[in-house]
């Protein structure tokens, strides 16, 4: 079940039971409820400074009361390297970004730290609080800070509830891990994979690492897959298999390199902003298929998508960032597992949109009904909104 609702900002924190786990240490494996359910807050892109915007955290506060989850995963890009211009929404509002240079240019390592510290506690400092054991997957912008992964890990490690932990040993330091949800018996019944995308894509030692730990997973399971999760912070490039060609007239189409295209009707809900065109299937993504444990695999990293559908049997979703520093919308996800039937997965989309009507974005989001099928019979002002809208894409593709 996929679904958009509105909400409301308030303040209220859910407090639970959680256990720490260090850099470093495979953490005690997570169980589900005893209602047979595993619920999965997805949240990503806070991209924000030490001078956080008050409105990120309080949707994120939000957020988690809201869904009483059982895990929150965050995607990655916790912090802004550096940028000029933050749209008035903090106490510093011409600054964007962690990184402190010296006058040779070069990155001043312990000051730049320091506001990673900030700026990281402004949002772990909650997700401690509420009490929920957490996990991250690094972003592009936290590679691009400075800082190492291990210091990453370590500053990590700082706070109760932590998952993160790096598995995979590579010679790049790419932090790559899993984390198994136990059923009512003890057995592992899901499995949920956190990919470190580096500041462009996925790394082959990565996938071969992926490889290695789906097998033995598999080869414990007695020869059976283990149903499994995907979450990283860059998309992979089929997400493109979700959309199909169509026409500029055609509600939801968008332009790339050129060409319009739109989410298939059929298997896609949600609506996009950028386009996104078919392609060959990628090495991450044949990999999944091979080891036939992965049913669904969620990203961040474009902050205003926010949409899914299944492509060969594995559903692909982007989730809503929470950069207030950028425009909306923003948002968040709701995954529901369930005991009886690890492969099934129920998916609730939050959008959240404030000051944002009659916004560019929303004009781009707000196609009328979802995604119509075919092109005869619209009537002419709605296939001229509909081409207005795709030329504007095609502009913002100049760009992208």
């Amino acid at each position: 079940m996929k679904k958009a609702i509105g909400i409301l900002l308030c303040t209220a924190l859910l407090l639970a039971a959680a256990s720490p786990a260090f850099a470093g240490e495979a953490p005690d494996a997570l169980t589900f409820g005893a209602d047979g359910t595993f619920k999965i807050l997805h949240l990503t892109d806070t991209q924000d400074d030490h001078h956080p915007a008050a409105a990120m955290i309080a949707l994120i506060e939000e957020a988690i009361a809201q869904t009483q989850p059982d895990l929150i995963v965050f995607t990655g890009d916790l912090v802004e390297d550096s940028r000029v211009g933050d749209a008035l929404t903090d106490d510093d509002p011409l600054h964007e970004g962690v990184v402190v240079k010296g006058m040779d240019g070069e990155i001043d390592h312990d000051a730049t730290l320091a506001n990673i510290e900030a700026a990281s506690d402004a949002v772990l400092s909650v997700f401690e609080a509420s009490g929920i054991p957490f996990a991250l997957t690094q972003g592009n912008n936290d590679h691009k800070c400075g800082i190492t992964n291990g210091e990453w890990l370590q500053l990590y490690s700082r706070y109760a509830g932590n998952l993160t932990f790096d598995e995979s040993d590579d010679d790049l330091g790419r932090i790559d891990y899993h984390l198994e949800i136990k059923n009512a018996a003890g057995a592992t019944a899901c499995n949920l994979w956190l990919m470190d995308t580096g500041r462009s894509g996925i790394d082959p030692q990565s996938i071969a690492w992926y490889q290695a730990t789906s097998d033995a997973l598999t080869a414990a399971n007695g020869g059976t897959p283990v149903p499994a999760y995907v979450f990283q912070h860059i998309w992979t490039a089929d997400v493109g298999n979700l959309f199909v060609p169509c026409s500029p007239f055609d509600s939801g189409a968008r332009c790339k390199d050129g060409k319009f295209y739109r989410p298939d009707p059929d298997r896609t809900t949600g609506a996009s902003v950028y386009g996104y065109a078919p392609c060959e299937a990628s090495e991450e993504f044949l990999a999944w298929k091979a080891q036939g444990d992965v049913v669904a695999a969620y990203f961040g990293h474009e902050h205003v998508e926010g949409f899914s559908g299944n492509v060969d049997g594995i559903e692909l979703g982007f989730t809503y960032g929470l950069e207030f520093a950028k425009p909306g919308p923003y948002g968040y996800r709701l995954i529901t597992l369930h005991e009886e039937d690890p492969a099934r997965i129920d998916t609730a989309l939050i959008q959240y949109t404030p000051g944002l009507k009659g916004s560019l974005l929303n004009f781009m989001l707000d196609d009328g009904p979802l995604f119509p099928r075919v092109t005869p019979g619209l009537k002419a002002l709605d296939a001229l909104r509909n081409f207005t809208i795709s030329m504007i894409s095609a502009i913002i593709s100049l760009f992208s």
